[in-house]
């Protein structure tokens, strides 16, 4: 079964973080992919650009408008994935839990299990 666990940021809390936490999330994050690796369960993750940096593509007079910025007023946004391949939720539980944001307060992980894939492999 596939699992997108979507780490969800709060841009406070990330400037809050000291130098030691900093480092925490970061040499966590590669033990993670590293360990779910090694298990076959990884299949891709992706960090995300700050949302000020995004488009949003929406409809407006039955045309496709492009406009800067989500503006979606949200104090968190989606800063990336991991795509994993897991026995059962419990087991995407399971990974999640040992995500280093998920002993950070103020930020969080959602997980979703993933109805279709195509990972455009051959």
């Amino acid at each position: 079964m596939k699992y997108l666990i979507i780490m969800q940021v709060d841009p406070a809390v990330l400037e809050q973080l000291t130098d030691g936490q900093q480092r925490q999330i970061q040499e966590g994050h590669g033990a993670f992919i590293a360990a779910t690796k090694k298990r076959g369960e990884f299949i891709a993750a992706q960090a995300l650009a700050d949302p000020s940096q995004s488009k949003v593509v929406r409809s407006s007079g039955g045309q496709p408008e492009v406009t800067d910025g989500p503006f979606v007023e949200s104090k968190e946004f989606m800063g990336g994935f991991y795509l994993l391949d897991v026995e059962d939720e419990a087991r995407a539980v399971e990974l999640a839990r040992q995500i280093p944001d998920a002993n950070i307060p103020g930020l969080a992980l959602e997980l979703r299990p993933v109805m279709f894939a195509d990972l455009g492999a051959g």
